[in-house]
């Protein structure tokens, strides 16, 4: 009896090549581990907010890196974009299902980073201490 192999989609061909260049996988996880989109699909996961709510929960975020990050976020389907029909025009930003997907590892990134914060700058200040 033949055994008949399955096709090599393109996510077979990755996952065989650990981060190649042209992997679709690299290009999104490049787009969703950049810290602007994690932290607003956190400030999202309560509710709807419109931009200027989002960026004020974002200390240091300037309108164009958070305008490009919303587009980024909203072309990998992981929010939503409404524009709302007032004078003047307003648009709000809210997480989709896909998007809710990602917050569990989220929060987990962030609680490691919380209990380990101590130790990290230990070796921070061993590594300038040994660099200086």
């Amino acid at each position: 009896m033949e055994t008949i192999a399955p096709p090599h989609t393109e996510a077979t061909k990755c996952a065989a090549a650990h981060f190649a260049a042209h992997c679709p996988s690299r290009i999104l996880f490049d787009q969703i581990a950049d810290k602007w989109s994690m932290m607003v699909l956190t400030v999202l996961d309560p509710g709807p907010l419109r931009f200027n709510a989002v960026k004020r929960q974002l200390e240091g975020v300037t309108q164009k890196s958070l305008t490009q990050c919303l587009r980024r976020l909203e072309r990998n389907g992981l929010i939503s974009r409404r524009v709302i029909p007032v004078s003047p025009v307003a648009v709000e930003y809210e997480i989709t299902p896909l998007g809710r997907t990602l917050l569990q590892p989220f929060k987990a990134l962030h609680a490691w980073t919380l209990q380990n914060i101590t130790e990290v700058e230990q070796a921070r200040r061993t590594f300038d201490e040994r660099a200086g």
